[in-house]
């Protein structure tokens, strides 16, 4: 393991100590530097929380920031943080309009944050729940609630938190990140395994020669192990999935999310996206926004995934709205 580290037992905290002395529009509660939240708040407005292990930047913490999101229980490297980490985050974004959390579909994540929701509502707070579940190759159609969530969520983010800017209630806010979760399909594959700090060594294998669609961003197993195909036939086979459940005609509009994992090029990415585009082009759709570049970590796996977001009238210009965050910003055209 190559890693710059100090003591891999301390890799989340000393992480996090740099974000809060590089980024000082974030700060933390209850004496709990995994306890991450706004600096400033917005007395009025519906409050947005997330969380979810670490290993991942951005996600889950690297969002939260204007027009965004307002705080994030963070946990140790693909680990869930604590329900009383997440009622700390909760008491202190919360402004009179209530909170909603919006997370992953992972069984630790949902546990907790459904127990730090039991706390918030002792404390008269009133919580709603998004759960994310937007990876296409972790359950069939008709069987969604079992589906992981990955790299889609930031669209649910992105809607979420100009929905609240916007001083929408909480049952709006709440209506329209469902609508963007609803609307948004995610697939990725990966090249090569990631190492978690505190292990010190590969997680799983994945031959020179392999890749694996469908592997989940803690290496849960994906559709199947093949050959490395060349760029074009590995977009097309992702897209095809994608295009099954979000089909794509004359005229649609969409945003699309090109995200990697960890360990590969921004350039890799761009040859990917360009196939992204053409399919979309062959069906006489149109991609209107697009973000390129790692949204959606998994260490240093080598990988990419892409997502795919369905606009319409009411998510598009929430999707357009400007964001900035320690590490997203977005200018509205």
């Amino acid at each position: 393991m190559k890693k710059f580290l100090n003591d891999p037992a301390h890799f989340v905290d000393e992480m996090l100590d740099g974000i809060y002395r590089a980024h000082p529009q974030v700060t933390y509660v209850n004496d709990d530097k995994r306890c991450l939240v706004v600096a400033t708040r917005k007395p009025g407005k519906v409050g947005i929380a997330t969380g979810g292990g670490s290993g991942h930047l951005p996600l889950f913490l690297g969002y939260v920031g204007d027009n965004m999101l307002d705080g994030c229980a963070v946990g140790g490297v693909f680990q869930s943080p604590s329900a009383d980490q997440m009622h700390e985050v909760t008491k202190y974004i919360d402004q009179g309009a209530g909170v909603l959390y919006i997370y992953g579909n992972y069984s630790g994540d949902i546990i907790n944050f459904d127990m730090a929701a039991e706390l918030a509502d002792i404390d008269g707070i009133t919580v709603k729940q998004v759960v994310g579940n937007d990876d296409v190759a972790s359950s069939v159609v008709g069987e969604e609630h079992k589906r992981r969530g990955v790299a889609g969520i930031f669209f649910v983010y992105k809607v979420a938190g100009a929905a609240a800017a916007n001083m929408l209630s909480l049952d709006e806010v709440t209506r329209l990140a469902d609508k963007a979760r609803l609307n948004v399909r995610t697939i990725g594959v990966a090249l090569s395994s990631c190492v978690v700090p505190e292990i010190g060594h590969a997680t799983f294998s994945v031959g020179d020669d392999e890749m694996e669609i469908g592997m989940g961003i803690h290496g849960e197993p994906g559709i199947g192990r093949t050959k490395l195909a060349a760029a074009d036939a590995v977009v097309d086979e992702m897209m095809e999935r994608i295009f099954a459940e979000l089909p794509a005609g004359s005229g649609d509009e969409f945003a699309v999310l090109v995200n990697g994992l960890g360990g590969t090029p921004k350039e890799e990415l761009y040859i990917l996206f360009r196939r992204v585009s053409q399919l979309f082009e062959q069906r006489g759709s149109k991609v209107k926004y697009v973000w390129i570049g790692e949204f959606a970590t998994a260490m240093e796996m080598a990988g990419a995934s892409i997502s795919v977001l369905k606009l319409d009238a009411e998510l598009d210009p929430l999707v357009a709205a400007s964001a900035n965050t320690p590490f997203f910003a977005h200018i509205k055209a």
